[in-house]
C-alpha cells in the first residue's frame, strides 16, 4: 500500500544479462512466489503481456490492491469535470450520508477533494486487512466509523488538512463515499461505465466479492511461505483504496491515456492536475518522480507495481499473488528497464 520510488538505473546482480523468462522462474522460486503477470508498453502501444506460474495467463485477474486509488482519482476528477465534484470545496458540503466529524484541526483548514487525492487531508488509517471468506463484511458506513465487523480504525482527521503528507486509505474511502452521495450509483457501476469500457478495459472489476463468473481465471493469494491464502482471497469493501481486481493488461490502458493527456476519461486541464506534484511527491492518486509517475499495491497475498514513463509511451505493470512479492515486481521492472535502455 505504501508507494514505493521506482528506481530503474541501478539492478541487482543477479539480473544482469540473465534471461528474463529464466530470470522470472528463478526468482519466483526463489521468493516462493506463484505466480505473476507482466504487461510492458513501448511507443505508446503494448509490446507484450504475459503470465508466468501454473494456471495464469495474461488474462489472469489480480486484486490489484493500492493501484486501485488511481482509477478512484480517475472517477471523482470525472465527476468534477462534469460539474458534480469540487477540488477545492469542503467535502462535507456534498457528503449526505456520512460526514466528515469536525474538530480543532478543522476550524480553518477542510477536508477536500484535493487534499484527499494527494493524502494530505490529515485523515487516519493507512491501509487495510480485508475479510477473510466466511467473516462478516461491513457496510462502508461502518468502515468510516470503525464500527464492528469492522475490522480497521475509525477514519477521522487528526492533524491539519493540508499540512503534510501522509499516505490514507482512509482517506480514499472518503472519496468513495462522496461519490455514492453525488451521483447515486454503485462505485463498480460507475467505473465500468466511466473508466472501463471507454478504455476497453474488459478484465476489470469492483465488484466484491468477486463475481463467481470470474473465479475460474483469478490469482489466488499466498503467504510470503507459499503457502495458499485461507479461502483464497480476502473481501475488500474499501473499493476505491483496494478493492480493483484487473490484469496487468488492463491497467497498460490506463497508463496510455493519461500519458496522452487525457481526453477520453478527462479534460486534459484536469489530466495535468492528476500529474502535477503537491505534497509528498505525490498528485491526485499517483507518485509524481520526474521522469515518471508510479504507484505500489498490497493487499493480503497479492502485491503489484505500476510505472508509467511521462515520455516515450513506456509502461510497466506487475501483478503477483504473493506477500512476498513486491521485491520480484521491483526486479522485474528494474530488469525490463535496463534491457530497453529506459
Amino acid at each position: 500500500m505504501k508507494l514505493r520510488a521506482l528506481a530503474v538505473a541501478i539492478l541487482p546482480a543477479l539480473l544482469c544479462g540473465a534471461d528474463l523468462d529464466s530470470t522470472i522462474a528463478e526468482r519466483m522460486q526463489a521468493l516462493k512466489v506463484p505466480a505473476v503477470s507482466v504487461a510492458v508498453l513501448d511507443g505508446g502501444k503494448p509490446l507484450w503481456a504475459r503470465g508466468y506460474g501454473a494456471g495464469v495467463n495474461a488474462e489472469t485477474v489480480f486484486q490489484a490492491a493500492s493501484l486501485s486509488k488511481h482509477v478512484a482519482a480517475l472517477i471523482a476528477l470525472r465527476l468534477a469535470d462534469e460539474g458534480k465534484l469540487s477540488l477545492d470545496e469542503d467535502v462535507n458540503r456534498k457528503l449526505r450520508t456520512w460526514k466528515i466529524p469536525e474538530n480543532e484541526f478543522t476550524k480553518t483548514e477542510k477536508v477536500t477533494l484535493r487534499r484527499l487525492l494527494n493524502h494530505s487531508a490529515g485523515l487516519t488509517v493507512h491501509g487495510f486487512a480485508g475479510y477473510a471468506s466466511g467473516t462478516p463484511v461491513p457496510s462502508l458506513i461502518q468502515v468510516l466509523d470503525g464500527v464492528r465487523p469492522a475490522n480497521s480504525q475509525a477514519v477521522r482527521v487528526d492533524m491539519v488538512p493540508g499540512s503534510q503528507w501522509r499516505y490514507s486509505g482512509g482517506g480514499y474511502e472518503v472519496v468513495q463515499q462522496l461519490i455514492l452521495d453525488v451521483t447515486g450509483r454503485s462505485f463498480a457501476d460507475l467505473a465500468r461505465t466511466l473508466i472501463f469500457e471507454p478504455l476497453g478495459m474488459k478484465r476489470s472489476t469492483f465488484e466484491q466479492p468477486l463475481p463467481a463468473g470470474w473465479e475460474g481465471n483469478a490469482a489466488i493469494g499466498h503467504r510470503p511461505d507459499g503457502t495458499m491464502l485461507p479461502g483464497r482471497w480476502h473481501t475488500y469493501p474499501e473499493l476505491a483504496a483496494a478493492g480493483l481486481w484487473t490484469t496487468p493488461s488492463d491497467l497498460t490502458r490506463i497508463i496510455l491515456e493519461i500519458q496522452a493527456g487525457g481526453g477520453r476519461i478527462l479534460k486534459p486541464a484536469t489530466q495535468k492536475q492528476m500529474l502535477t506534484r503537491l505534497l509528498g511527491n505525490y498528485g491526485l492518486g499517483l507518485g509524481i518522480e520526474d521522469k515518471a509517475f508510479s504507484h505500489g499495491g498490497a493487499n493480503e497475498g497479492f502485491r503489484c507495481s505500476m510505472i508509467g514513463y511521462l515520455t516515450g509511451g513506456r509502461g510497466i505493470v506487475v501483478m503477483t499473488n504473493s506477500d512476498s512479492g513486491s521485491r520480484l515486481a521491483t526486479e522485474i521492472q528494474r530488469k525490463i528497464a535496463a534491457d530497453r535502455g529506459w
